[in-house]
């Protein structure tokens, strides 16, 4: 047996306490960075006395900076708990035709009428929902591979066909009225976000992030070949379809009334795992809080860089791309076989 003396310490995992905390950093920043009343951040002292500062602050500013922690939080932890799932690292939630197909759901029920934010982010979810069991359903029916070859192929394939008919849906909506939203979904961004959207959405968004939270104990077990889980005590079929469920929806409901923001599932759950281990007790409630900074951060710039906002998916790709390629240069991801 070997004995340990000479090996290198081991880095301590990060707390989540402590990444809830530098999310709640972000939090206040971002709340007081903006345009008003001069580019920057603004004076909290000014609020006891501008009622414009107070106004933009309390229903233009907070609503979409809850917003986008919500988004992040939801993106990253379904990220966490598909790579897990499916003990693939390259997978997320747009990987599989779940971003995809919610915003071919939203949009379609646009231009049918549906502007209900209820109506879009139901058609956001039952797509999503279809687009998952399509990715799974084909890599089942692939004849050659391995599961992880075969799932990312499938989930290729299902991703395509969306953006393919989403791509129909915006050739067949009106070019005034629905387009733009339609164009607006697929860069992705919270500019027109307020309370009234928030809470279509916030209610599903916090049911998932719960269900996925509590089951953060079960990832680890269901990461394992079918016999190890069941031989566990786990019962892989229904524990594997109610996570994957609630993250679905949670994806579904956030991208509805954000679009499609790519990356942010793929890049966090892999610094968080890195942060504090492999574990999906400590990873899960990491990747939420590491989830929503970065989003909160990109936001941020989103809308303080240039004197026009950029869009969010645009700014995440950018970081995400960016932070991916300095993993896999560091080796810090492995790719299952």
């Amino acid at each position: 047996m070997e004995s340990g003396k000479g090996r290198p310490p081991q880095p301590s995992p990060l707390r989540p306490g402590a990444c809830w905390a530098a999310a709640l950093i972000l939090f206040s920043l971002a709340l007081l960075a903006g345009r008003y009343p001069n580019a920057g951040f603004m004076d909290p002292r000014i609020l006891a006395t501008d009622e414009l500062a107070r106004t933009i602050l309390l229903t233009v500013r907070l609503p979409r900076i809850l917003a986008a922690a919500l988004l992040g939080a939801v993106l990253a932890a379904s990220g966490n708990a598909f790579q897990m799932v499916f003990s693939n690292p390259l997978v997320e939630p747009g990987f599989l035709g779940v971003s995809q197909g919610a915003a071919f759901g939203a949009a379609l029920a646009m231009v049918l009428g549906f502007r209900h934010d209820l109506a879009v982010a139901g058609g956001a979810f039952l797509f999503a929902l279809t687009g998952l069991g399509a990715s799974a359903a084909l890599a089942r029916r692939f004849r050659f591979g391995g599961w992880v070859l075969r799932l990312v192929l499938a989930g290729i394939a299902v991703s395509a066909f969306f953006s393919a008919s989403l791509a129909w849906v915006k050739y067949a909506a009106d070019p005034l009225r629905e387009l733009p939203d339609i164009a607006y979904w697929t860069l992705g961004g919270l500019s027109g976000m307020g309370w009234k959207r928030l809470s279509a959405v916030a209610p599903v968004a916090l049911v998932s992030l719960g269900v996925l939270r509590a089951a953060g104990w079960r990832l680890s077990i269901l990461s394992l070949e079918d016999t190890a889980a069941f031989s566990l005590g786990a019962r892989p079929g229904r524990e594997r379809a109610l996570i994957l469920a609630a993250a679905t929806a949670g994806v579904a409901a956030m991208t509805a009334v954000s679009g499609i923001v790519s990356w942010v599932g793929l890049i966090v759950p892999h610094a968080a795992r890195l942060a504090a281990g492999a574990d999906g007790r400590r990873s899960m409630p990491v990747s939420m809080a590491l989830g929503a900074a970065f989003v909160l951060a990109c936001d941020a710039v989103s809308r303080t860089l240039l004197p026009g906002e950029l869009p969010l998916g645009v700014t995440t790709a950018f970081l995400g791309t960016a932070g991916f390629i300095a993993l896999l240069l560091g080796r810090a991801v492995t790719v299952v076989r």
